[in-house]
Protein backbone atom coordinates (compact mmCIF):
# COMPACT_ATOMS: atom_id res chain seq x y z
CA UNK A 1 0.00 0.00 0.00
CA UNK A 2 1.38 3.50 -0.78
CA UNK A 3 1.98 6.28 1.19
CA UNK A 4 -0.63 8.04 -0.26
CA UNK A 5 -3.07 5.36 0.20
CA UNK A 6 -2.04 5.22 3.76
CA UNK A 7 -2.11 8.71 4.48
CA UNK A 8 -6.04 8.71 2.77
CA UNK A 9 -7.05 5.84 4.92
CA UNK A 10 -5.58 7.76 8.29
CA UNK A 11 -7.26 10.58 7.43
CA UNK A 12 -10.04 9.14 7.10
CA UNK A 13 -9.81 7.44 9.59
CA UNK A 14 -9.76 10.36 11.94
CA UNK A 15 -12.50 12.15 10.32
CA UNK A 16 -14.75 8.71 11.40
CA UNK A 17 -13.97 9.12 14.78
CA UNK A 18 -14.50 12.97 15.09
CA UNK A 19 -17.74 12.36 13.51
CA UNK A 20 -18.62 9.61 15.90
CA UNK A 21 -17.71 11.89 18.66
CA UNK A 22 -19.90 14.57 17.89
CA UNK A 23 -22.85 12.68 17.04
CA UNK A 24 -22.26 11.22 20.87
CA UNK A 25 -21.92 14.83 22.53
CA UNK A 26 -24.17 16.76 20.44
CA UNK A 27 -27.71 16.70 20.88
CA UNK A 28 -30.91 17.68 23.40
CA UNK A 29 -28.31 16.81 25.75
CA UNK A 30 -24.98 18.45 25.02
CA UNK A 31 -22.08 15.56 26.48
CA UNK A 32 -18.27 16.69 27.11
CA UNK A 33 -15.74 14.90 25.67
CA UNK A 34 -14.49 14.04 28.99
CA UNK A 35 -18.04 12.50 30.53
CA UNK A 36 -18.35 10.49 26.74
CA UNK A 37 -14.59 9.02 27.76
CA UNK A 38 -16.19 8.34 31.58
CA UNK A 39 -19.02 7.03 30.40
CA UNK A 40 -17.63 4.66 28.45
CA UNK A 41 -15.21 3.28 31.09
CA UNK A 42 -18.48 2.75 33.47
CA UNK A 43 -18.35 5.44 35.45
CA UNK A 44 -19.24 9.48 35.52
CA UNK A 45 -22.60 10.81 35.11
CA UNK A 46 -25.66 7.74 35.46
CA UNK A 47 -27.94 9.77 32.76
CA UNK A 48 -25.03 10.69 31.05
CA UNK A 49 -24.12 6.79 30.61
CA UNK A 50 -28.01 6.26 29.54
CA UNK A 51 -28.31 8.73 27.13
CA UNK A 52 -24.89 7.17 25.37
CA UNK A 53 -24.86 3.61 26.05
CA UNK A 54 -28.52 3.15 25.52
CA UNK A 55 -29.44 5.47 22.67
CA UNK A 56 -26.03 7.50 20.71
CA UNK A 57 -23.54 4.78 20.43
CA UNK A 58 -25.61 1.81 18.66
CA UNK A 59 -26.60 4.77 17.11
CA UNK A 60 -23.39 5.83 15.92
CA UNK A 61 -22.15 2.12 15.50
CA UNK A 62 -24.92 1.12 13.00
CA UNK A 63 -24.21 4.03 10.82
CA UNK A 64 -20.85 2.88 10.70
CA UNK A 65 -22.27 -0.07 9.53
CA UNK A 66 -24.64 0.47 7.37
CA UNK A 67 -22.37 3.17 5.07
CA UNK A 68 -19.32 1.35 4.88
CA UNK A 69 -21.67 -1.87 4.00
CA UNK A 70 -23.71 0.42 1.40
CA UNK A 71 -20.08 1.93 0.01
CA UNK A 72 -18.44 -1.65 -0.72
CA UNK A 73 -21.56 -2.91 -1.94
CA UNK A 74 -21.59 0.15 -4.30
CA UNK A 75 -18.21 -0.39 -5.12
CA UNK A 76 -19.09 -4.55 -5.94
CA UNK A 77 -21.81 -3.65 -8.17
CA UNK A 78 -20.17 -1.06 -10.33
CA UNK A 79 -17.37 -3.87 -11.12
CA UNK A 80 -20.21 -6.34 -11.33
CA UNK A 81 -22.49 -4.48 -13.94
CA UNK A 82 -19.17 -2.73 -15.29
CA UNK A 83 -21.45 0.46 -15.05
CA UNK A 84 -19.78 3.65 -13.18
CA UNK A 85 -23.92 4.72 -12.38
CA UNK A 86 -24.90 1.67 -10.98
CA UNK A 87 -25.54 1.33 -7.81
CA UNK A 88 -27.30 -1.38 -4.79
CA UNK A 89 -30.60 -0.08 -5.59
CA UNK A 90 -29.88 -1.04 -9.63
CA UNK A 91 -30.38 -4.61 -8.53
CA UNK A 92 -33.68 -4.11 -6.78
CA UNK A 93 -32.19 -5.08 -3.56
CA UNK A 94 -33.52 -1.78 -1.68
CA UNK A 95 -36.93 -1.76 -3.51
CA UNK A 96 -37.53 -5.45 -2.75
CA UNK A 97 -36.37 -4.57 0.70
CA UNK A 98 -38.83 -1.21 1.01
CA UNK A 99 -41.32 -3.35 0.29
CA UNK A 100 -40.51 -6.72 2.29
CA UNK A 101 -40.37 -3.67 4.81
CA UNK A 102 -43.73 -1.76 4.16
CA UNK A 103 -45.85 -4.92 4.05
CA UNK A 104 -44.98 -5.67 7.71
CA UNK A 105 -45.90 -2.43 8.82
CA UNK A 106 -48.96 -1.63 7.31
CA UNK A 107 -50.46 -5.50 7.57
CA UNK A 108 -48.80 -6.60 11.01
CA UNK A 109 -48.97 -2.91 13.91
CA UNK A 110 -49.52 -5.12 16.63
CA UNK A 111 -45.95 -6.57 15.83
CA UNK A 112 -44.20 -4.09 14.28
CA UNK A 113 -40.79 -4.05 15.86
CA UNK A 114 -39.36 -7.31 15.41
CA UNK A 115 -40.53 -8.18 11.97
CA UNK A 116 -39.68 -5.20 10.41
CA UNK A 117 -35.79 -6.05 9.60
CA UNK A 118 -36.44 -9.89 9.20
CA UNK A 119 -39.10 -8.51 6.45
CA UNK A 120 -36.87 -6.31 5.37
CA UNK A 121 -33.80 -8.54 4.31
CA UNK A 122 -36.29 -11.62 3.12
CA UNK A 123 -37.76 -8.90 0.24
CA UNK A 124 -34.13 -7.65 -0.80
CA UNK A 125 -32.66 -11.29 -1.07
CA UNK A 126 -35.83 -13.01 -2.57
CA UNK A 127 -36.02 -9.44 -5.48
CA UNK A 128 -31.93 -9.61 -5.97
CA UNK A 129 -31.84 -13.44 -6.54
CA UNK A 130 -35.04 -13.37 -8.68
CA UNK A 131 -33.02 -10.94 -11.10
CA UNK A 132 -29.94 -13.36 -11.16
CA UNK A 133 -32.27 -16.79 -12.19
CA UNK A 134 -34.28 -14.15 -15.11
CA UNK A 135 -30.94 -12.96 -16.03
CA UNK A 136 -28.86 -15.96 -16.60
CA UNK A 137 -28.51 -17.31 -19.59
CA UNK A 138 -24.93 -19.25 -19.62
CA UNK A 139 -23.39 -16.41 -17.67
CA UNK A 140 -24.54 -13.15 -16.25
CA UNK A 141 -24.40 -10.50 -19.55
CA UNK A 142 -24.01 -7.03 -16.72
CA UNK A 143 -26.25 -5.41 -19.08
CA UNK A 144 -29.30 -8.17 -18.80
CA UNK A 145 -28.54 -7.77 -15.31
CA UNK A 146 -29.29 -4.28 -15.32
CA UNK A 147 -32.30 -4.14 -17.44
CA UNK A 148 -34.18 -6.73 -16.18
CA UNK A 149 -32.65 -4.97 -11.82
CA UNK A 150 -34.09 -1.63 -12.99
CA UNK A 151 -37.34 -3.42 -14.46
CA UNK A 152 -38.22 -5.90 -10.62
CA UNK A 153 -37.17 -2.46 -8.98
CA UNK A 154 -39.81 -0.61 -10.88
CA UNK A 155 -42.29 -2.88 -10.10
CA UNK A 156 -41.40 -2.92 -6.77
CA UNK A 157 -41.53 0.14 -6.49
CA UNK A 158 -44.70 0.75 -7.67
CA UNK A 159 -46.14 -2.04 -5.02
CA UNK A 160 -44.62 0.05 -2.07
CA UNK A 161 -46.95 2.92 -3.78
CA UNK A 162 -49.80 0.82 -3.71
CA UNK A 163 -48.92 -0.27 -0.14
CA UNK A 164 -49.12 2.95 1.08
CA UNK A 165 -51.97 4.17 -0.60
CA UNK A 166 -54.17 1.42 0.43
CA UNK A 167 -52.69 1.62 4.21
CA UNK A 168 -53.29 3.94 6.88
CA UNK A 169 -52.56 2.17 9.73
CA UNK A 170 -48.56 3.21 10.80
CA UNK A 171 -48.20 5.31 7.59
CA UNK A 172 -45.89 7.49 9.24
CA UNK A 173 -43.49 4.97 10.48
CA UNK A 174 -43.44 3.76 7.18
CA UNK A 175 -42.58 6.63 4.95
CA UNK A 176 -39.82 7.67 7.95
CA UNK A 177 -38.35 4.12 7.53
CA UNK A 178 -38.41 4.31 3.76
CA UNK A 179 -36.47 7.57 3.88
CA UNK A 180 -33.63 6.06 5.74
CA UNK A 181 -33.41 7.20 9.37
CA UNK A 182 -31.23 5.80 12.59
CA UNK A 183 -33.68 7.20 14.91
CA UNK A 184 -34.38 4.57 17.80
CA UNK A 185 -32.08 2.22 16.89
CA UNK A 186 -30.83 -0.72 19.55
CA UNK A 187 -28.27 -2.77 20.71
CA UNK A 188 -30.59 -5.36 19.10
CA UNK A 189 -30.55 -3.88 15.47
CA UNK A 190 -26.69 -3.96 15.95
CA UNK A 191 -26.45 -7.27 17.19
CA UNK A 192 -28.79 -8.36 13.87
CA UNK A 193 -25.92 -6.60 11.46
CA UNK A 194 -22.29 -7.12 12.63
CA UNK A 195 -22.10 -10.59 11.78
CA UNK A 196 -23.45 -9.93 8.05
CA UNK A 197 -20.91 -7.30 7.88
CA UNK A 198 -18.36 -9.34 9.68
CA UNK A 199 -18.17 -11.96 7.53
CA UNK A 200 -18.86 -10.34 4.37
CA UNK A 201 -16.87 -7.62 4.42
CA UNK A 202 -13.22 -9.26 5.02
CA UNK A 203 -14.66 -11.42 1.88
CA UNK A 204 -15.26 -9.13 -0.56
CA UNK A 205 -11.85 -7.31 -0.13
CA UNK A 206 -9.93 -11.32 -0.19
CA UNK A 207 -11.31 -10.96 -3.69
CA UNK A 208 -10.25 -7.47 -4.47
CA UNK A 209 -7.80 -9.02 -7.17
CA UNK A 210 -10.60 -11.15 -8.63
CA UNK A 211 -12.45 -7.86 -9.09
CA UNK A 212 -9.44 -5.72 -10.22
CA UNK A 213 -9.40 -9.09 -13.12
CA UNK A 214 -13.54 -9.09 -13.46
CA UNK A 215 -13.38 -4.92 -14.19
CA UNK A 216 -11.49 -5.76 -16.92
CA UNK A 217 -14.25 -7.77 -19.14
CA UNK A 218 -15.77 -11.35 -18.66
CA UNK A 219 -13.36 -12.17 -22.30
CA UNK A 220 -10.18 -11.24 -20.41
CA UNK A 221 -11.11 -12.89 -17.07
CA UNK A 222 -12.17 -16.31 -18.44
CA UNK A 223 -8.96 -16.26 -20.86
CA UNK A 224 -7.06 -15.82 -17.19
CA UNK A 225 -8.76 -19.25 -16.76
CA UNK A 226 -11.44 -17.29 -14.07
CA UNK A 227 -14.78 -19.02 -13.22
CA UNK A 228 -16.76 -16.11 -13.72
CA UNK A 229 -20.23 -17.40 -13.69
CA UNK A 230 -18.91 -18.57 -9.94
CA UNK A 231 -17.40 -15.47 -8.86
CA UNK A 232 -20.36 -13.65 -9.98
CA UNK A 233 -22.87 -15.61 -8.44
CA UNK A 234 -20.66 -14.98 -4.78
CA UNK A 235 -20.33 -11.54 -5.26
CA UNK A 236 -24.53 -11.14 -6.06
CA UNK A 237 -24.32 -13.22 -2.93
CA UNK A 238 -22.08 -10.70 -0.85
CA UNK A 239 -24.14 -7.80 -2.19
CA UNK A 240 -27.59 -9.23 -1.21
CA UNK A 241 -26.18 -9.73 2.14
CA UNK A 242 -24.13 -6.13 2.73
CA UNK A 243 -27.10 -4.19 1.24
CA UNK A 244 -30.07 -6.19 2.45
CA UNK A 245 -28.57 -6.23 5.99
CA UNK A 246 -28.14 -2.32 5.75
CA UNK A 247 -31.54 -1.57 4.16
CA UNK A 248 -32.50 -3.72 7.38
CA UNK A 249 -31.35 -2.03 9.98
CA UNK A 250 -31.49 1.42 8.71
CA UNK A 251 -33.97 1.93 6.10
CA UNK A 252 -33.95 2.92 2.22
CA UNK A 253 -30.19 5.25 2.41
CA UNK A 254 -29.41 5.92 -0.88
CA UNK A 255 -26.79 7.57 -2.82
CA UNK A 256 -24.22 6.14 -0.90
CA UNK A 257 -23.59 2.71 -2.87
CA UNK A 258 -23.21 5.50 -5.36
CA UNK A 259 -20.87 8.46 -4.61
CA UNK A 260 -18.34 6.81 -2.30
CA UNK A 261 -16.98 4.62 -4.79
CA UNK A 262 -16.47 7.44 -7.13
CA UNK A 263 -14.81 9.20 -4.27
CA UNK A 264 -12.56 6.17 -3.66
CA UNK A 265 -11.22 6.23 -6.97
CA UNK A 266 -10.53 9.44 -6.87
CA UNK A 267 -8.43 9.57 -3.93
CA UNK A 268 -6.88 6.31 -4.17
CA UNK A 269 -7.60 4.61 -7.71
CA UNK A 270 -9.34 1.70 -8.76
CA UNK A 271 -7.16 -1.17 -7.17
CA UNK A 272 -9.97 -2.76 -4.73
CA UNK A 273 -7.81 -4.00 -2.38
CA UNK A 274 -7.32 0.54 -1.37
CA UNK A 275 -10.61 1.41 -3.20
CA UNK A 276 -12.50 -1.08 -0.68
CA UNK A 277 -11.74 0.44 2.43
CA UNK A 278 -11.36 3.26 1.43
CA UNK A 279 -14.79 3.90 0.07
CA UNK A 280 -15.72 1.81 2.76
CA UNK A 281 -14.64 4.54 5.34
CA UNK A 282 -16.32 7.39 3.31
CA UNK A 283 -19.46 5.37 3.61
CA UNK A 284 -19.28 5.54 7.13
CA UNK A 285 -18.53 9.03 7.62
CA UNK A 286 -21.53 9.62 5.17
CA UNK A 287 -24.03 7.92 6.92
CA UNK A 288 -22.89 8.71 10.33
CA UNK A 289 -22.22 12.48 9.18
CA UNK A 290 -25.51 12.53 8.07
CA UNK A 291 -27.41 11.44 11.03
CA UNK A 292 -25.67 13.86 13.29
CA UNK A 293 -26.72 16.97 10.62
CA UNK A 294 -30.06 15.65 10.57
CA UNK A 295 -30.35 15.95 14.85
CA UNK A 296 -28.80 19.37 14.77
CA UNK A 297 -30.38 21.35 11.86
CA UNK A 298 -33.89 22.13 13.64
CA UNK A 299 -33.59 20.18 17.50
CA UNK A 300 -35.70 18.78 18.44
CA UNK A 301 -37.33 17.68 15.08
CA UNK A 302 -34.96 14.99 13.37
CA UNK A 303 -34.77 14.76 9.48
CA UNK A 304 -33.83 11.42 8.48
CA UNK A 305 -30.08 10.43 7.49
CA UNK A 306 -31.35 9.14 4.12
CA UNK A 307 -32.93 12.94 3.40
CA UNK A 308 -29.77 14.82 4.33
CA UNK A 309 -28.02 12.09 2.10
CA UNK A 310 -30.19 12.31 -1.16
CA UNK A 311 -29.90 16.20 -1.07
CA UNK A 312 -25.83 15.87 -1.23
CA UNK A 313 -25.90 13.04 -3.29
CA UNK A 314 -28.26 14.14 -6.11
CA UNK A 315 -26.45 16.67 -7.34
CA UNK A 316 -23.54 14.41 -7.32
CA UNK A 317 -25.13 12.08 -9.79
CA UNK A 318 -25.95 14.55 -11.93
CA UNK A 319 -22.47 15.67 -11.75
CA UNK A 320 -21.27 11.90 -12.48
CA UNK A 321 -23.59 11.77 -15.50
CA UNK A 322 -22.41 14.84 -17.07
CA UNK A 323 -18.94 14.12 -16.38
CA UNK A 324 -19.52 10.71 -18.74
CA UNK A 325 -21.34 12.60 -21.43
CA UNK A 326 -18.60 14.52 -22.07
CA UNK A 327 -16.31 11.08 -22.57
Amino acid sequence: MSGRSSLVLGTLALALALCGLLSMGLGAVYIRADDILAALLGSGDPDYRVILLDYRLPRVLIGILVGAALAVAGVVVQTLLRNGLASPGTLGITAGAGMGAVLVVLALPAALAPWISPAAFVGAAAVALAIYGIAYKRGVDPVRLTLVGVALGAFCGAGIDLLLVKGDANLATALVWLAGSLWGRSWAQWGALLPWIALLLPLVWYLSLRLDVLGLGQPIAKGLGMAVARLQFLLLCSVIGLAGSSVAAAGTIGFVGLICPHMAASLVGRRHHVQLPVAALLGAIFVVGADFLGRMIKPPLELPAGLIISAIGAPYFIYLMWRASKR
